[in-house]
């Protein structure tokens, strides 16, 4: 397995944000992470990539780097898409005497070529759309090679069709790259375009953990009231 959750644990001013929860993840597999508003599904991501600490509970990954895709892209507005792309390269004290300029430039090339942004090095983050800031930011997650990469709400702020494309590139990236990956989302597209499967939370615990198809075709509770986007149900929002 690449990701091994057990027992997981979180506590927010004596909320338990997560409360003893375990799922697993294997090589090259897509989770989804589902749920209402505050579920605690972007805290799940923030656990595994170490950007808060756990209060219980065991995190095991793969050996090897793993990439964290931000909701909205999270580009440094002062550098142009080749040095976001390649600042991990030219910054992380193992890796910025590896690679010679012209190494960069090829790397960052090839990153840009997969995501579809072909011939836009130079360009800032202020001339892009959202759906290209959202695939530069998919082409500097990998420029490391992971073997893991986290997405926060991928498509979040986009349109249809931007989100459809960046759908696809999520599948793309899963089969090029072999990564195993979470998407966390409550968005429906996105959780039957790119999971092999998901886990639902509520409250802190799964409710759900299954296919998508096997999700859609639940008769429970849960599952009806979050494919119906119902305000019936046992799920309420969070205030």
């Amino acid at each position: 397995m690449s990701i091994k959750v057990r027992n997981l644990t979180k506590i927010f001013d004596e909320i338990k944000v997560l409360d003893d929860i375990s799922f697993d993840v294997a090589d090259g597999e897509t989770l989804a992470v589902v749920g209402f508003s505050g579920s605690g599904k972007s805290t799940v991501l923030k656990l595994i990539c170490g950007l808060i600490e756990k209060d219980a509970g065991e995190i095991i990954t793969s050996e090897g780097d793993i990439a964290m895709v931000f909701q909205y892209s999270a580009l440094f507005d002062s550098l142009n898409v080749a040095d976001n792309i390649s600042f991990a390269l030219r910054e992380r004290r193992d890796l910025r005497n590896k690679y010679s300029e012209e190494d960069l430039k090829e790397i960052v090339s090839q990153k840009l070529e997969l995501v579809g942004l072909g011939g836009i090095e130079r360009k800032f983050p202020s001339e892009l759309s959202g759906g290209m800031q959202k695939r530069v930011s998919f082409a500097r997650a990998i420029v490391t090679e992971p073997k893991t990469i986290l997405y926060d709400e991928p498509t979040a702020g986009l349109d249809p069709i931007s989100s459809t494309l960046i759908e696809d590139y999520i599948v793309r990236l899963q089969q090029e790259t072999n990564a195993s990956s979470i998407v966390v989302t409550h968005q429906m597209s996105t959780i039957t375009r790119t999971a092999n499967r998901l886990i639902m939370l509520y409250n802190g615990k799964i409710v759900f953990e299954g296919t998508p198809e096997e999700m859609l075709r639940a008769d429970t509770p849960y599952t009806k009231q979050f494919v119906t986007a119902s305000l019936e149900g046992p799920m309420h929002m969070v205030s």
